[in-house]
């Protein structure tokens, strides 16, 4: 098939991309956003629904995730 410049573009398969839902007013005054890394996180969680099992997985994972560190620094600081 040959490819002609004058074709429009093809608008069956586009998505529209759009502005955080997810993330609070007070951190996009902050200027974060989803393609910062702290402002994808903030993202991502406020995206998870406490109804889905998933979603409570993937928040108790990021728990883990940040809780552990910190605990391992507070008993490294103890010993």
């Amino acid at each position: 098939m040959e490819r002609r410049d004058d074709d429009g573009p093809d608008d069956r398969g586009a998505v529209a991309w759009t502005q955080a839902d997810h993330i609070p007013d007070d951190a996009r005054r902050m200027g974060l956003s989803r393609s910062v890394p702290d402002g994808a996180m903030l993202e991502l969680a406020g995206a998870l629904d406490s109804r889905k099992r998933s979603h409570r997985v993937v928040a108790w994972v990021l728990l883990f995730a940040f809780a552990v560190p910190v605990l391992l620094s507070l008993l490294s600081l103890l010993r």
